[in-house]
């Protein structure tokens, strides 16, 4: 998709294609006023800019439109107005073996149960053994902590999608 035709998209049409990047609808709503935007540059200053004012109920909102990283099930049934770029984001977990993925159940759970919501990390160009230590290492951190790093992960992941988007 062009800058041009993002611009051109009717406001419902905006309000999910901006979902496919964020799902926190404050940040959509943030988002929609700031069209057209005049460049990528523009875009991503923006979307930044709006994420940061969101508050952590805004950020837990958009960690639920994510699949949990080496859910491969969760990621082809629940997301499939994402599954393609989540899988290509997670590609490093799809040649994972059976005892990374269990791994990766077990830490996933554990981290849910200790923070309240999923793990999140940017995993483009990261392997499931990276994500896994990532994920281990995470487990360390106090909520206070641990909230501002996963929207920092989301950050990066808006970011990537906004520019996918562009280059589409």
């Amino acid at each position: 998709m062009t800058l041009t035709a993002l611009n051109a998209l009717t406001p419902e049409q905006l309000k999910e294609t901006l979902s496919t990047c964020c799902g926190a609808t404050a940040w959509i709503e943030k988002m929609e006023k700031e069209f057209p935007v005049k460049d990528e540059d523009a875009l991503l200053a923006a979307a930044a800019k709006h994420w940061h004012e969101c508050s952590e109920e805004d950020w837990r909102e958009a960690f639920t439109h994510h699949p949990k990283i080496g859910d491969l099930h969760s990621l082809q049934q629940k997301f499939a107005a994402t599954a393609q770029w989540a899988s290509r984001e997670q590609a490093g977990t799809i040649d994972a073996s059976t005892v990374i993925l269990q791994a990766f159940a077990k830490g996933n759970k554990l981290y849910e149960d200790k923070f309240g919501y999923i793990f999140i990390v940017c995993a483009t160009g990261k392997s499931a053994p990276e994500m896994l230590s990532i994920l281990t290492e995470r487990l360390k951190n106090s909520p206070e902590e641990e909230i501002k790093i996963a929207m920092l992960e989301q950050e990066k992941i808006t970011a990537l999608r906004l520019k996918k988007l562009l280059s589409a």
